[in-house]
């Protein structure tokens, strides 16, 4: 029935802000904005690689951002040591990567509005292997 990972979806408090960081420093890819009929963006869809995507909204300022029932979302790396190497170097705080109970290296970061995003790289023990493709 599923088929693959199309989105997650946040409410963020800076579109401009958030942009910066998947697109500038996590080098995500700005597909398209939503705009309303009066010309104003309220709304982007960032592609992250294939067919994943991060959908991102403007929230109110009476509905905090980053509260709710969201956890976290799961980036892929290939090399998770260069990857926190670049983002550190692009100022972004990032744990030292660790050795997960899933058997694969992960590092912890989060957006501007404080949601969390594991970076994830898979090794030849990762319990995930057997449903890669």
């Amino acid at each position: 029935m599923i088929s693959a990972f199309a989105h997650a979806c946040y409410r963020v408090s800076d579109l401009d802000r958030s942009l910066e960081f998947y697109c500038g420093k996590l080098g995500c890819t700005h597909a398209f904005d939503f705009v309303n009929d009066d010309g104003v963006r309220f709304g982007v869809y960032i592609k992250v690689a294939g067919r994943s995507f991060i959908e991102l909204f403007t929230g109110l300022e009476s509905e905090p951002a980053g509260e709710g029932s969201y956890m976290h979302i799961c980036l892929e790396v290939p090399d998770l040591e260069a990857a926190v190497a670049d983002l550190r170097a692009k100022g972004v705080e990032v744990t030292d990567p660790h050795f997960g109970a899933d058997n694969s290296w992960q590092s912890w970061i989060t957006d501007p509005d404080g949601n969390r995003i594991e970076l994830h790289c898979y090794t030849e023990d990762s319990l995930q292997n057997p449903w890669l493709d």
